[in-house]
């Protein structure tokens, strides 16, 4: 087995938005008028005349992602006769949430939908999204195993409202070809981001036309989230503890900020103004980056364009690397008891070990747990994908954005800052001051 486009390609979302790029306030518009939508009322029971149960899946997916799906359904079928799943009638990941929302406005939502975890907060809003507590709690899923990210990131006000459908995390992946051409040696566990940043300013050839490293500056969610890990590391938050108001504002916001003020002065920085990064990622396909902060989607392209890699994890401030993980989710909503029961017996048996280690390999994730990391068959693939373990590795410190309804008011000024850094516009202390104050101005009308 290789991991190759026909194995595992990036889930439908493409590049790095595929971890839960925000979509403005568009679910803010809408979760206020679904708000008063009664628990219950979706279309119908769905049983039919043999007792069989009729339940509807949006899965978000295309191409073998899809392929995946519908092998896994076929299996369930073969095991559960009773239930029946619809796989018509949904959409793409990316245009999952409005559809969801308008169904949930409507009064019918589908029974299962694949949920980018950034929008969780949003759709539990509604009384309808189900409680997934006694699924994870069966005696088939691991659940106090799973990585605390994984757990984590379908948590919302201390309640499981959906399971982890997809797992990833950051780490740093070098072209080693440039590496060598610049005699600069590969960095490893251990290594800090002010040693990131000399590294970065070797690597560039102005006369090459080469850079030691990318960042996405499109403002958007891409160009926000592996910010985190920086102000984490630094002991911020994005949302202070017990208040309504941002938690990076001082050292750990202005510490992170300047990481990217030292690139941009020394110019090895290769700034995309392209939503999702799509640029900085040919740049790198292309042998003009050096190095590439992203996940464990990127390796097929990485490795289509015969780049001679190694992943290491992502530097720190302090000795210890944080990361980041972005969760997507099965949710479940509730349409009648019947139809419930069925769901919720789906998404527990995906959850199980032989389902999970299919879906993980097909469609790119991260194994969920750490008896599936441990399993002979995860750990065969993933010593013929070279950098794969690496990003396994480092769940054990990944963090997860809040599943907050605050946070797409945090994300939209903080992109404004940090594209303002990346391009020379500010300074970091006047960037986050910009932000802080708009982002507490807003979130604090969030309720």
């Amino acid at each position: 087995m290789s991991l190759n486009r026909s194995r595992i390609p990036p889930p439908v979302r493409g590049g790095p938005s595929r971890r839960g790029l925000l979509r403005g306030g568009g679910a803010m518009a809408l979760t206020g008028a679904m708000g008063a939508t009664v628990a219950g009322c979706g279309t119908g029971l769905g049983v039919d005349s043999h007792g069989t149960v009729h339940i509807e899946v949006w899965h978000g997916q295309t191409s073998t992602a899809l392929r995946a799906v519908k092998r896994l359904v076929a299996d369930f079928h073969r095991s559960h006769p009773k239930i029946r799943i619809d796989l018509s009638g949904g959409v793409l990941a990316d245009d999952m949430l409005q559809k969801v929302m308008a169904g949930l406005v409507a009064g019918s939502p589908p029974d299962v939908a694949y949920i980018f975890g950034s929008d969780l907060a949003s759709v539990a809003r509604s009384p309808q999204l189900a409680d997934l507590t006694t699924v994870v709690e069966s005696g088939q899923v691991p659940w106090k195993q799973y990585w605390p990210a994984a757990r984590e990131g379908v948590t919302v006000d201390g309640v499981v409202r959906a399971v982890p459908a997809v797992l990833d995390s950051l780490a740093v992946v070098c072209n080693k070809a440039l590496f060598r051409r610049a005699g600069v040696e590969l960095p490893g566990p251990g290594w800090t981001w002010p040693e990131f940043i000399e590294t970065a300013r070797k690597l560039t050839d102005r006369g090459r036309g080469t850079f030691g490293t990318g960042w996405p500056a499109a403002g958007d969610e891409d160009t926000v989230w592996r910010m985190w890990p920086m102000i984490w590391d630094l002991g911020g938050e994005v949302i202070a503890e017990g208040k309504r108001e941002i938690g990076f504002a001082g050292e750990p916001g202005v510490r992170s900020l300047e990481v990217l003020a030292a690139l941009a002065k020394d110019r090895s920085v290769y700034v995309d103004p392209k939503p999702g990064g799509e640029q900085m990622y040919q740049a790198f396909a292309a042998g003009r980056l050096g190095m590439v902060a992203t996940g464990p989607w990127q390796l097929p392209d990485i490795r289509q364009a015969k780049i001679d890699y190694q992943v290491v994890p992502l530097p720190s401030f302090h000795g210890r690397s944080v990361t980041i993980s972005g969760p997507d989710t099965w949710s479940v909503f509730d349409n009648g008891s019947a139809r419930l029961t069925a769901a919720r017996t789906f998404v527990g048996w995906l959850m199980e070990p032989e389902q999970g280690y299919l879906w993980d390999t097909q469609v790119g994730s991260l194994p969920q747990s750490r008896p599936a990391e441990r399993r002979p068959q995860w750990r065969a693939y993933a010593a013929e994908v070279p950098g794969l373990p690496v990003f396994t590795e480092v769940l054990e410190t990944a963090r997860v954005r809040p599943v907050d309804r605050a946070y797409p008011k945090i994300s939209m000024p903080f992109g404004e800052a940090i594209t303002a850094v990346l391009l020379g516009r500010s300074t970091p202390e006047k960037a986050l001051r910009r932000c802080a104050d708009e982002a507490d101005a807003a979130i604090a009308k969030v309720r």
